[in-house]
């Protein structure tokens, strides 16, 4: 965490670089703590000394230490990028967010998610996570937690959120970099022919559905792969298998087990009637997110660094889930939702070729600041420049012609 001396808006503040933001580029530092200030402004302050790291100038790209001592100006805040204030909570919803607490540590809360509660906020969805999580904030200068990854609103189980900026970024690409571990529980109808496998089908946005809803596309989708395997079977009724998505693709496991032909129970979205069980089966969707195993950031502590361990996170059954369980005859006890992999998967090509554009965009992204910035210099030094000449132009001809030795 970064700690301000100082935070008024007519004086200098001097910033001390905490741990959380070692190695963070100047500009992006701003972003992250001092948002109301724009690009523009911080490539001003540069150029003209105002922004000091230690003492001495500093650039938008450079790249701060912990413990450095970072100088900004007074001011500088745009009105219109002034955070919102947030509502606060009830005490209700404060208790609704400690109870879902199974875990926590200095970079993690670790959420066990109920099911028919959203990740985040959406058109008529006024109750989520994210609205939430201002309960594990107890003091004014603490940074707010933030999601890393998602489940679906009808999904149950893990759910990682990182304390801090920094922890975020390295979560997030332990994600992205499939190195975190998923193990899901789900009860599907009817039982697949081979007990256990991988599912390899490119999955798109299903046209005239606005994006609610994916579908297997093998000639325009996205590479998606999950493994799958059959834990035990009550009769050819329904099974209950354990689901590992090797990919991060938008309601993976429910249409995977779908275009197998055994939806997951509870699911009519993309199992239709065919999804529900008669007698005493929930209604409710049966995927829960069982186990998490993810490595954790690293922190540098006052004699040598820490971290790089891993963090190993269990989440406990619903109750329609559990019962669904008991009806079924299935016993908790018979899986340890073990992961099926030791190390993430090696990506296919064309899986590089998507990650290599997804990484050009949000590289354009992040530049579109810096070349607004240079634009609105350059056109500041033009129009600087014309009225130099303008007002020249018009002493010459106020006084005639200028005074001078004849030839």
């Amino acid at each position: 965490m970064t700690h301000p001396s100082d935070d008024t808006k007519t004086q200098v503040r001097t910033f001390t670089i905490g741990e959380d933001d070692d190695g963070i580029r100047l500009d992006r530092w701003f972003k992250r703590n001092l948002p109301a200030i724009g690009f523009a402004t911080i490539s001003r302050w540069a150029r003209t000394g105002q922004i000091r790291v230690d003492g001495g100038r500093a650039k938008p790209e450079d790249r701060l230490e912990a413990g450095q001592v970072l100088r900004v100006p007074p001011g500088g805040e745009a009105k219109h990028k002034a955070k919102k204030a947030r509502r606060p909570l009830t005490e209700d919803e404060v208790q609704t967010a400690r109870d879902m607490v199974i875990r926590e540590t200095p970079s993690a809360i670790v959420l066990n998610k109920p099911p028919g509660l959203a990740t985040q906020g959406g058109s008529k969805t006024t109750k989520h996570v994210d609205g939430l999580l201002d309960a594990f904030v107890t003091e004014d200068d603490q940074p707010r937690p933030r999601l890393v990854h998602r489940l679906d609103k009808d999904t149950s189980g893990v759910l990682l959120i990182a304390r801090t900026p920094g922890s975020a970024a390295a979560y997030s690409k332990r994600f992205s970099g499939r190195s975190a571990r998923k193990v899901y529980w789900a009860l599907v109808v009817g039982v697949p022919d081979v007990r256990e496998g991988t599912i390899d089908a490119p999955l798109a946005k299903q046209p005239g559905t606005g994006g609610e809803k994916m579908h297997v596309d093998e000639e325009n989708g996205q590479a998606a792969k999950t493994r799958y395997r059959v834990v035990e079977r009550a009769g050819t009724r329904a099974a209950w298998v354990e689901l590992e998505p090797l990919t991060g693709r938008t309601h993976q496991l429910r249409v995977h087990m779908a275009a197998i032909g055994h939806p997951i129970v509870g699911d009519g979205k993309y199992g239709g009637q065919d999804a529900f069980l008669t007698g005493t089966i929930s209604r409710k969707m049966h995927l829960h997110a069982r186990r998490l195993i993810i490595g954790t950031p690293e922190r540098k502590g006052a004699d040598s660094a820490t971290g790089g361990g891993k963090l190993d996170v269990t989440a406990p059954l619903p109750e329609h889930f559990a019962a669904s369980m008991e009806a079924l005859g299935f016993e908790e006890s018979q899986s340890d939702a073990s992961p099926v992999r030791d190390e993430a998967p090696e990506r296919t090509p064309a899986e590089k070729k998507q990650a290599a554009r997804r990484h050009a965009k949000q590289y354009r992204k992040e530049r579109r600041g810096e070349r607004r910035g240079r634009t609105t210099s350059a056109t500041t030094a033009k129009k600087a420049a014309k009225a130099g000449a303008k007002s020249k132009g018009k002493a010459v001809k106020r006084g005639g012609k200028p005074k001078g030795r004849r030839p």
